[in-house]
């Protein structure tokens, strides 16, 4: 029997991409370096976004328990050195590193989050570490009338997504804390790539968070050419239309 919105009792959410605008927040951190290399006109952000994705998977694969932090700074030092052929100082890779405390949420996060809150469990679920998403966290739930129920960071599992190591973590902590099965929880997030081919792989229904301009995770024809067919179970252009439709199921209940 096919399940409604409102069936489930937990969402996990991806956080940077789905409730923060960290694209934005990683070409603006590489300004100084764009400017310095000359580069300012010459790569677009599309290509810049991808440059970056590229070297921080690499980054990541190799070094599973590396702070986020450590592989930001590393992906900046890398794209310095071997790409833009200007090496950067450390000062200039740490700035890098913790530019996440200047990511900001979209314009419709923290009222979409509050508004789930009446109706599931919040888990975050993100390829980060717990002191860079302290910054995140002020910023998202400071005044907004709602708190995460829990948060989980690649910090604390010691692997990054699309790992499924990270999912199942999630799951088990989920049933752990509150009983709540893995067919009452549902993956929220942006990234196809990151979040939704892993919830395919473990049977989970999802909701696609399809943020318009997005460039990474965001294509599933970006996927197919890599042999990886990615489905979901419900698609929204934000989260606060996912919201919307949740409130409207509540009351109306189809």
């Amino acid at each position: 029997m096919s399940k409604l919105l409102t069936d489930f009792k937990c969402l996990i959410f991806d956080c940077y991409g789905t409730l923060i605008d960290w694209e934005s927040g990683i070409i603006n951190a590489f300004q100084p370096l764009l400017s310095r290399a000359n580069k300012t006109d010459s790569i677009s952000r599309t290509d810049l976004l991808k440059l970056f994705v590229q070297v921080e998977s690499a980054i990541q694969d190799a070094n599973p328990t590396m702070l986020y932090s450590d592989v930001l700074a590393k992906v900046h030092s890398t794209v310095a050195s071997d790409h833009f052929g200007v090496p950067a100082s450390s000062e200039e890779d740490a700035a890098f590193g913790t530019s996440i405390a200047n990511w900001e949420p979209f314009p419709d996060t923290r009222d979409a989050l509050r508004r789930l809150s009446k109706h599931y469990k919040l888990v975050i679920l993100s390829n980060v570490d717990r002191a860079s998403f302290a910054h995140t966290k002020r910023k998202l739930e400071d005044g907004a009338g709602f708190t995460f129920d829990l948060i989980l960071t690649a910090q604390d599992i010691g692997s990054y997504k699309p790992d499924l190591r990270n999912f199942q973590f999630a799951l088990n902590k989920v049933k752990e804390e509150w009983g709540i099965e893995a067919d009452q929880v549902m993956p929220t997030a942006q990234s196809l790539f990151h979040d939704h081919a892993p919830a395919n792989k473990l049977g989970l229904k999802s909701s696609w968070i399809a943020r318009e301009g997005s460039v990474v995770g965001a294509k599933e024809s970006d996927l197919e050419e890599q042999g990886v067919k990615v489905t979901y179970t419900w698609k929204f252009e934000t989260l606060g239309a996912m919201a919307d439709e949740v409130e409207l199921v509540a009351i109306w209940g189809h």
